[in-house]
């Protein structure tokens, strides 16, 4: 079989694109003499005065690293710091502050890195060089963090991406095993080639082997036409196997064998196909567990455990947990056109003290469910779900005490885990959200009378007053021309749904059928109520309106 691409495997991948540095000139002397430095390490340098438009250069700018040499306790210092923490930058601050009272508020502040003037500019230089390498790193392969647990993987990554040996991942659920495996395949000399993953754990016996190996036309029940499997689909790139412990015993007689010999033959087939694949394989627990209780080759071991990376769970490196949940943050605001403010203190200490069994996984899902659920701008302890807020520290729904979990079903209970976890989460933060409301009942001759009032400049509907009862058919009174504007009559068996469109409705009526104004008021983004508008309008929903 004729193979297409280079065989030289070892040739150094391509150079990691660097970020610039934003100097800001408190202190001239050694702003000038850091600038000279880095210049010659080739680093792109912005010089900033005090005087000049600090927020609109860096808008511009775009720097990975900020330093700020002098005045680091200022109030337009310290808030510019806090700002840069929302755009992934990492703070350097010279100082002459020896108080380790004022040190530790700094550090609180958000500076990344404190050092005491006078200031050795070499050194200097070189650290915010290494700086440098790691975001790019980073930003690169996935990789958020600044812990030094975080810095190793990705030293390791940089380390084991040139070479062709297989590469054993070890590390929880959700803690970003993948994201190592494409990192490895992005800075090697195969990246240029297909990167193709399977989770083997979640493939039956029965098809494990066609998949991996593909088969010929007629070699089982089925088997329509020839099937090229996921060896040879891999030619000359990376294949991923994550949950390689889960692999059946007689499958991995012939994956040694592929390991071993780099070839293989399909299903029902007879040829032999020679194949040049690395393998990165990942299991969320110790592989070494398996081989010990006999459920895995102690050959089949050694010859995939030559290079091994470990992924720390989230809860040995919380000094990253600040920079993943404003990285969400930003990535689900986005999404979602929910403009945010930031996160409470107390909201990121009950996060950082959190144990996330999910591990990164779980904090983004949890993330972006309180930036689409959060009524305000910026989320606070009370947005946090009660199951975190009152967890202690502990690890939420543990297996009984005496149940007895199959070695097989340890990865499908931890996901149940996960999927019950987060459903629990979400009916909280409704119910949360719902308890904001301030609901109060007040009798009338007619039933139960109720009105949600849309009140400007606060975000929408603020107060439900009670409830009306006996509308005909779906139990929504009709809007009375004599209500206000500002009014919405709703029944006992209203949907969410219903009220939304009625609020929409409310607060056009109450800015003239201003859509900028009524999307600032309602609290949502304009191309949200854009869409509302839309699917109202198709659907007839919605009253005729001069909406501009």
């Amino acid at each position: 079989m004729t193979r297409e691409g280079p065989r030289n495997t070892r040739a150094a991948p391509d150079a990691v694109a660097l970020g610039s540095v934003a100097v800001l000139t408190t202190d001239v002397e050694p702003a000038v003499r850091l600038n000279a430095a880095l210049e010659a390490r080739g680093v792109t340098v912005a010089m900033i005065s005090p005087l000049d438009d600090v927020r609109g250069t860096l808008r511009r700018a775009r720097p990975s690293v900020l330093i700020l040499t002098g005045a680091l306790l200022d109030g337009p210092n310290l808030g510019l710091v806090q700002e840069q923490l929302w755009h992934n930058v990492s703070v350097i601050g010279f100082t002459d502050v020896s108080d380790d009272a004022l040190l530790a508020r700094l550090r609180a502040a958000g500076y990344a890195e404190l050092i005491a003037k006078p200031v050795v500019i070499e050194d200097v230089a070189d650290s915010v060089l290494r700086r440098l390498e790691r975001s790019a790193l980073g930003e690169l392969t996935g990789l958020v963090g600044e812990s030094e647990a975080i810095r190793e993987v990705l030293v390791k990554i940089e380390q084991i991406a040139p070479v062709t040996s297989t590469v054993l991942i070890e590390g929880e659920s959700g803690t970003g095993k993948e994201l190592v495996a494409r990192a490895i395949h992005r800075l090697s000399p195969r990246r240029s080639r297909p990167f193709i993953g399977v989770n083997v754990g979640a493939l039956p016996e029965t098809l494990l082997e066609s998949e991996l190996f593909g088969h010929e036309k007629g070699s089982f029940t089925g088997a329509a036409e020839r099937r090229l499997g996921r060896f040879e689909l891999a030619d000359s790139g990376t294949l991923f196997l994550d949950e390689i412990g889960e692999v059946p015993g007689s499958t991995q007689v012939k994956l040694l064998r592929v390991l071993e010999e780099r070839e293989f033959t399909r299903v029902g087939g007879g040829q032999t196909i020679p194949v040049d694949v690395r393998v990165v394989a990942a299991t969320n627990r110790p592989l070494r567990e398996h081989v010990e209780e006999g459920s895995f080759r102690a050959d089949l071991y050694y010859r995939l455990n030559v290079l091994r990376i470990y992924l720390p769970p989230l809860r040995e490196r919380r000094d990253d947990i600040p920079l993943l949940v404003r990285r969400f943050v930003r990535e689900f605001s986005a999404m979602h056109d929910r403009p945010f403010h930031g996160i409470s203190a107390e909201a990121l200490d009950l996060l950082v003290t959190y144990p996330w069994p999910g591990n990164v996984r779980e904090l983004r899902n949890l993330v972006e469910s309180m930036v689409v659920l959060s009524p305000g701008h910026e989320i606070g302890a009370s947005d946090i779900p009660r199951s975190i807020r009152e967890s202690g520290g502990r690890r939420l729904l543990p297996v009984p005490v005496g149940a007895v979990v199959r070695e097989g079903e340890r990865a499908q209970g931890r996901e149940l885990e996960f999927i019950v976890r987060s459903l629990v989460e979400l009916k909280l933060q409704v119910e949360e959200l719902r308890r904001r409301m301030d609901v109060e009942v007040r009798p009338s001759s007619a039933g139960w009378m109720g009105e949600v009032h849309a009140m400007p400049g606060i975000g929408g509907p603020v107060s439900v007053d009670g409830w009306v009862g006996g509308a005909a058919g779906a139990g929504i009174p009709p809007q009375d021309q004599s209500t206000p504007p500002s009014v919405i009559s709703v029944g006992p068996d209203t949907t969410m749904a219903e009220i939304e469109r009625r609020a929409i409705e409310a607060m056009l009526r109450q800015t003239s059928g201003n859509r900028r104004k009524a999307a600032e008021l309602l609290g949502i983004g304009e191309r949200t109520l854009y869409r509302k508008l839309r699917e109202y309008q198709a659907e007839g929903l919605m009253t005729d309106l001069d909406i501009t």
